[in-house]
């Protein structure tokens, strides 16, 4: 079976199909209509070549030991599938940046120095990678893609891109030498909103305040919160809550929706909505609840004011 006829998920036609099949070939899973994506940015030209791949995959940590890497010989582009256990990747590789509206929407609002980020901006190739094994899970999947990232990081990559949830980070990050030993449980254990799901903030013409909302909540089955904020030294306050409540909603499959409140503080309580007509900015791509800052005494006024 060739690697396109697996990249793709397909099976050879009979007459095909060699005498033998490689049992342990990588093919991706056909049965995924929408896959996860992250992206991956280089400064020069594309350095992935199998052997390399394979070295960096397998030295990432103990579960990826027996990894294999398989690349679509004699290409300009990158065709090539990643795998190990239940989980295969697709990479498509590509000597050319990515769109500018696709990078600026994961870099703008990223937490980075902005001399990092003009290095991100200037990159060169860039590679995209996809699920395509059998977890289920869909927090496993993002963490088998950022594994395959951090591979590609000890490659020489700039930064690791999830265009999805609007966020991005400097590649060094991701690096075997900066993760150690535990590199995957690190990755499973980075909070929802510094890859998985993004955390942006808006200045919003004519508002008093900064606004600031997530990304990403939808693939989780997960609302996105947004809350209206006093200033930009909020941001770690919201980034935090926004994270503890989305982590919590996935871990204990409880539901939240508008007139909803939670209590965040001693006396502190969010109280929940969906966005106004004016809160244009706040729509999609899935569901998005306000979460309006109130005090306890506020909890049964229908028009409890925002902090």
């Amino acid at each position: 079976m060739s690697i396109f006829s697996r990249f793709f998920g397909r099976k050879d036609t009979p007459n095909d199909a060699p005498a033998a099949t490689d049992a342990t070939a990588l093919v991706a899973n056909p049965d995924i209509e929408n896959p996860l994506s992250l992206q991956v940015v280089f400064p020069g030209s594309l350095p992935v070549q199998a052997g390399a791949l394979t070295q960096a995959l397998q030295g990432y940590h103990a579960s990826t030991r027996d990894a294999r890497v398989e690349v679509a010989p004699d290409m300009d582009e990158l065709f090539a599938l990643a795998g190990w256990g239940e989980h295969v990747v697709r990479l498509v590789g590509f000597n050319a940046p990515l769109p500018h509206d696709a990078l600026e929407v994961c870099v703008a609002p990223a937490h980075y120095p902005a001399e990092v980020k003009a290095e991100v901006r200037a990159h060169a190739s860039h590679v995209l990678l996809y699920y395509a094994g059998h977890a289920t899970d869909v927090h496993a999947q993002y963490v088998a893609l950022a594994t395959v990232a951090g591979a590609l990081a000890d490659l020489g990559a700039l930064a690791v891109l999830n265009e999805h949830a609007h966020t991005s980070l400097p590649a060094g990050v991701f690096t075997r030498e900066s993760l150690g030993e535990e590199s995957v449980e690190v990755l499973e254990s980075l909070p929802l909103n510094v890859l998985y799901c993004g955390f942006v903030k808006y200045d919003v013409e004519g508002t008093q305040g900064v606004w600031m909302r997530t990304y990403g909540g939808d693939l989780f089955g997960l609302p996105d919160f947004a809350s209206l904020a006093e200033g930009h030294h909020q941001g770690e306050y919201f980034s935090n809550l926004f994270n503890d409540v989305m982590s919590y909603l996935r871990n204990s499959e409880a539901q939240m929706d508008a007139g909803h409140t939670m209590q965040i503080g001693e006396n502190t309580f969010m109280k929940l909505r969906a966005p106004t007509e004016a809160e244009y900015f706040l729509q999609g791509p899935g569901r998005v609840l306000v979460a309006d800052i109130i005090s306890e005494s506020e909890i049964n006024r229908p028009d409890a004011p925002a902090a």
